[in-house]
């Protein structure tokens, strides 16, 4: 059965939701994202990388030149990191963990967004769901060009 978790910011504990589903990742995480600046969830990204987990990320083109980016951050821990930039804006904010975990909303993973804009975040809990979200982080990688970082 599919459950839902719902969270709005600001303060309203998206970052935490965020760094409590990669916390729970076992095998795979995929993520596409339009602006990361993050550090909690960026190490929380990391950290699931380095107990095994298979973490790929796809990035809006901006953030090859974002100052404050978590590109290079992740690019430098050893995380497959790529950046979509078939689109005017690649304005997904969408993990899938697992296979079976969706986030999504409008919630950009960013201090900003927890801290200072009114948004959403959905834990989706959905394998039949979570397996469309991967198919279209799938066809955006086909088009995406590696990241190695600055």
């Amino acid at each position: 059965m599919a459950t839902t978790e719902v969270f709005f910011s600001p303060k309203g504990g998206c970052t935490e939701a965020v760094v409590g589903e990669l916390g729970k990742a076992r095998t795979n995480v995929v993520v596409q994202a339009y602006s990361f600046t993050s550090a909690p969830i960026a190490k929380a990204l990391v950290d699931a990388h380095k107990r095994g987990v298979k973490v790929q990320v796809i990035l809006d083109k901006g953030q090859r030149t974002q100052n404050y980016s978590s590109a290079d951050f992740l690019a430098h821990a050893g995380i497959p990191t790529f950046i979509d930039a078939k689109h005017a804006i690649a304005h997904n904010k969408v993990m899938v963990i697992d296979g079976v975990t969706i986030l999504t909303g409008s919630f950009n993973f960013t201090t900003a967004a927890e801290k200072s804009n009114a948004e959403n975040l959905l834990v989706i809990h959905d394998p039949s769901l979570a397996a469309k979200y991967a198919e279209n982080w799938k066809e955006h990688l086909a088009h995406s060009e590696g990241y190695a970082g600055r």
